[in-house]
């Protein structure tokens, strides 16, 4: 599978499929504050990615007083 990174921007490629909370603690991100899309639309975290499939993924950035 190819992973978009949007912070820091970067692509990965991963072989064999994974559900997106294992992809995410892989790549070293809490999957509580991050999101992961496949064409254009979130996933749940228990969905699975296949091989084939390209994702993106999006840091959730909070701010503010």
């Amino acid at each position: 599978m190819k992973v978009r990174i949007r912070y820091p921007r970067r692509t990965v490629e991963l072989q064999g499929r994974r559900g997106v909370h294992q992809l995410l603690e892989e790549l070293g991100f809490d999957p509580e504050s991050a999101l992961v899309a496949r064409d254009g639309k979130l996933l749940t975290r228990d969905a699975i990615i296949a091989e084939t499939d390209e994702v993106e993924i999006i840091p959730a950035i909070s701010g503010g007083r």
